[in-house]
């Protein structure tokens, strides 16, 4: 296995200092944030602008991460693909489809984003949408030589009721995902953090799903069980400090929360997995600061060493 993180949490550092400061602290990979410029997401950045991305560009990079020794594992572009602005939409599949382009220039093998939801659209014709979206997006990229990789995030920010945000967080919906859409470049950027507060056993996820993971968001989550029970599974529902809090989960740096990696790690040996563990920080202890969110991700490198 091989350990990384995702770029976007150090902000605006250009692309050749994150790597070289990657390759200082130990790190064999670094997972790309790919978003427009201009966006309001949370966690995002723009590492690689692959509206103005060119094979010239793509070949200074690739010398760059050769002289370092470092890899790109995946290029992350996380968008609400269902969404019921056409336009919206339309916008995000067109940067999606550049970010496949950029992937291929610079002989990435995976694409990581979300499935998403049409918040005005049942269940099932929300799948039916899925179905005609993606097989599009997947044919794309296979085309190109690239792997789409889903991260189960419910993202619960996304509707404005606090439930679901998108139709790929349980293994039901897995299910469905791949029931409709059996394409040999489509799997999961599993993440057990979110698992953890759905309560979906993700032990039994990685051995049910072992053929469908091809990278692993390492995060950690905490929850207070007293502010669970007052706010209920639902979340918080009034004062919220932003349209993510649900008032008793939080996102921590692996080690600092209550996924078990002993047996999290012991699971992906029996199952032959050996791809790319991308820590994912989005720890507000560890946040406020390039030098604090530095500190996060070399709490977390040390930590996971231990295993890989």
């Amino acid at each position: 296995m091989k350990l990384g993180f995702l770029t976007g949490c150090l902000g605006d550092i250009p692309i050749e200092e994150k790597i070289i400061w990657a390759k200082k602290q130990g790190f064999d990979c670094i997972e790309v944030s790919c978003w427009p410029k201009v966006n309001t997401r949370d966690y995002s950045g723009t590492d690689i602008d692959v509206e103005n991305f060119d094979e010239k560009i793509a070949e200074k990079l690739k010398m760059i991460l050769k002289r370092e020794n470092i890899f790109i594992s995946s290029l992350a572009y996380y968008d609400n693909n269902l969404h019921e602005d056409l336009k919206i939409r339309k916008s995000y599949h067109n940067h999606l489809k550049k970010v496949i382009d950029a992937a291929q220039l610079l002989d990435v093998e995976m694409v990581g984003t979300f499935i998403g939801r049409n918040m005005k659209l049942t269940i099932n014709d929300n799948f039916k949408l899925f179905e005609t979206v993606f097989s599009e997006i997947l044919d794309y990229a296979k085309e190109r030589n690239v792997k789409i990789i889903i991260e189960n995030c419910p993202m619960i920010g996304w509707n404005k009721d606090g439930f679901s945000g998108t139709i790929s967080y349980s293994p039901e919906l897995w299910d469905e995902m791949f029931r409709r859409l059996p394409y040999d470049n489509f799997g999961l950027n599993f993440d057990p953090s979110h698992l953890v507060w759905l309560k979906v056993d993700y032990i039994r996820a990685l051995k049910d799903y072992k053929n469908k993971i091809f990278h692993i968001h390492a995060k950690d989550t905490e929850i207070k069980e007293e502010m669970l029970s007052y706010y209920s599974i639902f979340g918080k529902q009034i004062n919220k400090m932003n349209e993510w809090d649900n008032g008793w989960n939080f996102g921590r740096i692996p080690g600092r929360g209550q996924i078990n990696w002993d047996e999290f790690f012991r699971t992906l040996r029996e199952i032959n997995y050996d791809g790319v563990i991308s820590i994912e920080h989005e720890d507000k202890e560890y946040e406020g600061s390039i030098e604090k969110i530095k500190e996060g991700l070399e709490l977390g490198k040390n930590f996971l060493r231990k295993y890989i």
